[in-house]
């Protein structure tokens, strides 16, 4: 227990970090904003409380919203997908066949089932996070192509970041 803890700890400083010091600035045409921190959302445990997950959801998007002066956006889109978490664990996973510190990355699920959660709660976070910003419908598809566009080049980061770091289940 120790252990996910402190893993999830160090997950949590270097994915903010480098949200707020590199991936900040990048971006295409501000069309497409990369937001690879929900990577730490996506990998916290199967077994860890609901109140956990909302509280540690909302603080981290507490803290980009710090750096990104959005007031609460970020926090919102955050606990947002959250929710969108708990809906599609509890759909998709049986949780008798994991333990409870089990992360769900392609290590311990497959990665097509990693992908697809990956995409659904990253554009979840991204047409909550895009809507609440711009809060209008006046540029609607812009919006719309915005959202795509960001949920893409994050999957992809976040493929990219999880593939890097992939470990085999042990069984």
């Amino acid at each position: 227990m120790g252990r996910v803890f402190l893993l999830n700890i160090i997950r949590f400083v270097v994915l903010v970090l480098m949200q707020v010091l590199l991936f900040k600035n990048m971006g295409y045409y501000n069309l497409a904003t990369p937001f690879p921190y929900v990577l730490f959302l996506l990998l916290l445990p199967l077994g860890i409380s609901n109140l956990s997950l909302f509280i540690i959801s909302f603080l981290t998007g507490l803290c980009v919203d710090a750096f990104y002066d959005t007031l609460g956006v970020q926090a919102a889109a955050c606990v947002a997908l959250a929710w969108a978490r708990t809906v599609f664990i509890n759909i998709s996973v049986q949780k008798e066949n994991h333990e409870p510190n089990a992360t769900p990355g392609m290590g311990e699920m497959n990665v097509r089932w990693f992908f697809i959660y990956t995409f659904i709660l990253t554009f979840f976070h991204h047409l909550t996070l895009f809507l609440l910003e711009t809060f209008s419908f006046a540029n609607l598809p812009y919006t719309l192509v915005s959202i795509l566009l960001s949920c893409i080049f994050t999957v992809a980061l976040v493929m990219l970041f999880d593939f890097i770091f992939y470990r085999k289940k042990k069984r």
